[in-house]
């Protein structure tokens, strides 16, 4: 076997066509780097029981308004009727009482009647005083029993009404058994299963919208004067084998205080210095991009003054 040598002019002549072909295929230094991240929600029940259905699975999407869950009524079902069945007790007994009051009215009216007329008729001394207050304690009475008649029925309107709201609260609640999706996206975890019984307040699943995904970066002190809220930057992502996919991003929030960098996004010796995080909004509609996934960006020119 032979040996060939390189001069050392034709070896430095390959090294820099090597290095300009690895710089043209990376590219230039990133500014910053970070991970993908979205707005995640959680979906949580508001109702107590066993749940009947539950129909998301993780990796679907569901749209706004669907219909994911139901937890069982049956026991708000129950205690609704028979807040119901006295409600109806109680609006009748609110009936009877306003009867009562007529009556009495009536028989008020002939009592005052006969003590206006025993009261001339003494004053004509054709009546006793005897007569004439047994005419004014029967008018009297008359009128304390309708005072405590409305009294009653005061208090029996008043039970009727809590009764109503009882029934509207329970109404809500099952009406709240029905767990509905709040926004479109695709269901990143579930945390439940059809038959376990859940309590108000527990989440059921995340959701997120991954058609857009935020890389959340780290500048340095020094970059921050060059980024703005608006501003168009390029996200770079490493497909393996040396390939990076190119995207563009648009800066949509900047954070007021500085951090120590994250331990994932840089060198042991670089975490000790302050950066600031950024959100950079970043299309997915061909879902190319995860949560989590490493990504790097360079600053584009910033944006001029806005015409006004």
């Amino acid at each position: 076997m032979r040996w060939q040598t390189f001069s050392p002019r034709i070896a430095l002549g390959l090294a820099t066509v090597l290095s300009a072909a690895l710089a043209c295929h990376r590219g230039s230094t990133p500014d910053a780097y970070g991970n993908f991240e979205a707005d995640e929600v959680s979906v949580s029940t508001q109702s107590n029981g066993q749940l009947m259905s539950f129909t998301p699975i993780e990796g679907a999407r569901l749209r706004a308004g669907d219909l994911v869950a139901i937890v069982d009524t049956s026991q708000l079902a129950l205690e609704r009727a028979q807040i119901v069945a006295q409600q109806q007790a109680t609006t009748a007994r609110v009936a009877e009482a306003g009867r009562q009051i007529g009556v009495y009215e009536v028989q008020r009216g002939i009592a005052l009647r006969n003590y206006e007329r025993m009261q001339r008729l003494f004053e004509e001394h054709a009546a006793t005083a005897q007569q004439r207050d047994q005419a004014e304690r029967d008018y009297k009475t008359l009128v304390a029993q309708i005072e405590a008649a409305k009294a009653q029925r005061q208090s029996v309107s008043r039970d009727a009404s809590s009764s109503a709201a009882r029934v509207a609260q329970i109404s809500d609640q099952i009406a709240k058994s029905k767990v509905i999706n709040p926004e479109a996206g695709t269901v990143l975890a579930t945390y439940v299963k059809t038959g376990e019984v859940v309590q108000s307040g527990q989440p059921l699943y995340k959701i997120a919208d991954v058609d857009t995904l935020i890389l959340r970066a780290y500048v340095t002190e020094k970059q921050l004067s060059s980024i703005k809220l608006g501003q168009s930057v390029q996200v770079h992502v490493d497909q393996g084998g040396g390939k990076l996919l190119t995207t563009p991003g648009v800066v949509r929030w900047i954070a007021t205080k500085a951090e120590f960098t994250p331990t994932p996004v840089q060198t042991r010796d670089e975490r000790a210095d302050l950066v600031y995080a950024v959100k950079i909004y970043v299309a997915n509609p061909k879902g190319v991009f995860k949560i989590g996934m490493p990504a790097d960006l360079t600053l584009g020119p910033t944006p001029g003054p806005q015409p006004s």
